[in-house]
């Protein structure tokens, strides 16, 4: 299991690393997936906002953008590369406020969705989005990340 952790902004944001990719391999056992690899992106809410007008047709910023690579259920089953993850930093600070959690709480809990996302999981009905915030939950509250 290898997951990539890129800061491509200005701001320091290496202390919360290690324990994001904590939280993510814990999900991972949880799920019972070891042969997978994915990066986390750290970027500004400009950037992502080009990123989800580009690829998304929206012309605003978002928090979080995965960008899956597999479409199908072929894989090779040595190593599966999921994709990328595009995580705004000014996005996990403002909803840390909004919320009234940790920045660590927001960064782990955005980076738990986009690798759900990658894994096929979606909330576009209330059953799926139900289960895979259930799933979020669970895997947060297991690594001692609370509200």
């Amino acid at each position: 299991m290898k997951i990539g952790m890129f800061n491509e902004t200005n701001e320091n944001v290496d202390e919360y690393f290690k324990t994001i990719k904590k939280v993510l391999k814990k999900g991972l056992e949880m799920l019972d997936i070891s042969n997978v690899e994915f990066n986390i992106i750290v970027v500004d809410n400009n950037y992502i906002h080009e990123l989800n007008k580009n690829y998304r047709g929206i012309d605003s910023e978002t928090d979080v953008i995965s960008f899956a690579l597999e479409d199908d259920k072929t894989f090779n089953p040595k190593k599966r590369v999921l994709g990328d993850i595009y995580i705004s930093i000014d996005r996990v600070y403002s909803q840390a406020n909004d919320y009234g959690h940790s920045i660590l709480r927001e960064f782990a809990f955005l980076s738990v969705h986009g690798m759900l996302h990658l894994l096929g999981y979606d909330h576009m009905n209330p059953n799926d989005e139900k289960e895979m915030f259930d799933l979020q939950e669970k895997i947060l509250e297991s690594s001692g990340i609370t509200r």
